[in-house]
């Protein structure tokens, strides 16, 4: 079985490495965050605690 030369291995390495930062970078630049609705800020109720010590 032959061997991969050291000049291969950078090539794969530098290869998968530019595909991992593709793929982040698309997954970061195509995430959406969903504006918070007005009705979900309503429903939503705060409850006082009064501590007694």
């Amino acid at each position: 079985m032959p061997q991969m030369a050291p000049i291969s291995w950078l090539i794969l390495f530098i290869m998968f490495t530019a595909s991992l930062l593709l793929f982040s970078m698309m997954n970061y630049f195509n995430y959406l965050p969903s504006s918070p609705k007005s009705k979900t800020l309503k429903t939503l109720k705060t409850t006082q605690m009064n501590w007694k010590w």
